[in-house]
């Protein structure tokens, strides 16, 4: 063992990615996962890169959004998790969504495959002394005892929110005469043909009885921890949400736009989207239905959706605690401990939101790793770019005092130029661009930007 050797803590996406990219640079990489030794809230598997809340990577649109344009960013520089992500897709809309054990077992066999990389089993609970470069990627689930140990190397008094799992039900127990497949507006996603979500319909006395009826359900009980503990806007508890007002789901995940109900021809008060969750297509996850009801409550107030009378579910909504650190307070502009400059921390830890994000906070910090170890400087991707953006938003670019997990979004990127923003019209005015034109802008100046950074840089996708 020489003091080169890179040590992983944590085979989720980050960890993965970037044992991958570490290791394709020519580093000797230890990667750790506890399981099966010790298992999570959430997981269900021993293998790397386990998918837990959902199956979607959303969006793979590279020009209109901006987890897209992270997805094209990551394809060029030779992401691991977006190549056996495109292996195991299947249909989804405009979004990539992926078969769980597919992807999951692709990784695996990935890293265990590659030279330059060891697969240990076992908890690591606090951080040796003769470890010279060290990765922390627990992600959400990070163990107690390592959260305790973060908790006083970092000096933060709470690392802690609300994260959820949505049920999953099969297909075959579908009633499919109320039930239809489309995508909204007939979208053609990677894997998909505009048919990619199953539909179910409500009128408005339905609705209006079903968000009765989670208002008034029965939950689980609250630990002490978990009172004390805020959820995270991006992944909302179903009830939660339906709390906010009789409305509010209707604009959140039941919105009725862009589907149309072969089988009544009235427009839906609201509807009720599943996505397909395997490569066979026999069982579909409910979107946006994460929840803390219990499970009979779950069974009996989900089976009120019409289609979904007689509902078998393949797994039922769940609650588990979700662990980040203030990374605009703790961490410096390439994701090293500032009190530890032996430490980076990478993926959901650092406050990214969503597992493309979480992957490529990773892919990063194994580039940066890498670099360290073979002699050179961390380079830092261009902050014009999806990479660049997200990076300087969790390492100084939020406010350390009010930090929240946050999805790649194109407020995080930097204002183009006014000629690019504002171009100029025939008659000689400045129009401000606006929607899709806007956002083009920036999708069209990051990937121009992250290629001169490729070839400055002479990266190579694996």
């Amino acid at each position: 063992m020489t003091d080169k050797t890179l040590h992983i803590i944590g085979a989720g996406l980050a960890g993965s990615e970037a044992a991958w990219q570490a290791a394709n640079a020519g580093v000797k990489v230890i990667l750790h996962e506890m399981r099966p030794d010790k298992g999570t809230a959430a997981h269900q598997t021993d293998g790397c890169a386990e998918l837990v809340c959902s199956n979607s990577f959303r969006s793979d649109d590279a020009q209109y959004n901006a987890v897209g344009l992270l997805h094209e960013e990551m394809r060029r520089l030779g992401s691991l998790i977006m190549r056996e992500g495109d292996k195991a897709a299947v249909p989804a809309g405009g979004a990539l969504a992926v078969d769980r054990d597919i992807f999951s077992k692709g990784v695996t066999d990935a890293l265990k495959a590659h030279e330059n990389i060891t697969l240990e089993r076992g908890e690591i609970n606090e951080i040796p002394d003769d470890w010279q470069h060290i990765l922390i990627a627990t992600g959400p689930l990070t163990s107690d005892e390592l959260a305790q140990n973060i908790t006083r190397m970092t000096g933060e008094d709470k690392l802690a929110f609300f994260d959820a799992i949505a049920p999953i039900v099969h297909l075959e127990s579908v009633d499919m005469s109320k039930a239809w497949f489309q995508s909204r507006y007939d979208k053609v996603g990677p894997a998909g043909d505009g048919k990619d979500y199953l539909n179910c319909p409500m009128n408005k006395e339905q609705y209006e009885g079903f968000v009765d009826a989670l208002i008034n359900a029965e939950y689980g009980d609250f630990k002490q921890w978990e009172k004390d503990t805020p959820y995270f806007e991006g992944c909302m508890p179903i009830e939660v949400m339906a709390s906010r007002g009789v409305e509010t789901l209707r604009f959140g995940p039941m919105k009725p736009v862009g589907l149309t109900n072969p089988h009544a021809p009235e427009k839906p008060y609201a509807v009720v989207q599943l996505r397909q969750d395997n490569a066979l297509g026999t069982i579909y996850n409910i979107v946006g239905f994460q929840t803390k009801m219990k499970y009979g409550e779950q069974v009996r107030i989900f089976r009120m959706i019409p289609g979904l009378e007689n509902a078998e579910f393949a797994r039922l909504g769940g609650m588990h605690r979700n662990t980040f650190i203030n990374s605009p307070k703790l961490l410096d502009d390439t994701l090293r401990l500032n009190t530890d400059k032996r430490i980076r921390f990478a993926g959901q830890i650092t406050g990214c939101e969503g597992y493309v994000e979480s992957a490529s906070v990773g892919l990063m910090a194994g580039r940066f790793f890498a670099q360290e170890i073979n002699g050179d400087s961390a380079q830092k991707p261009p902050h014009t770019t999806a990479h660049g953006a997200l990076l300087s938003h969790i390492t100084g670019g939020a406010n350390a005092e009010t930090f929240q997990p946050m999805n790649i979004n194109f407020g995080l990127f930097p204002l183009p130029s006014d000629d690019l923003m504002r171009p100029r019209q025939e008659n000689g005015r400045r129009k401000k661009l606006r929607g899709k034109d806007r956002k083009k802008v920036y999708s069209d100046i990051a990937l121009q930007d992250m290629d001169s950074w490729i070839a400055n840089k002479n990266i190579e996708a694996a």
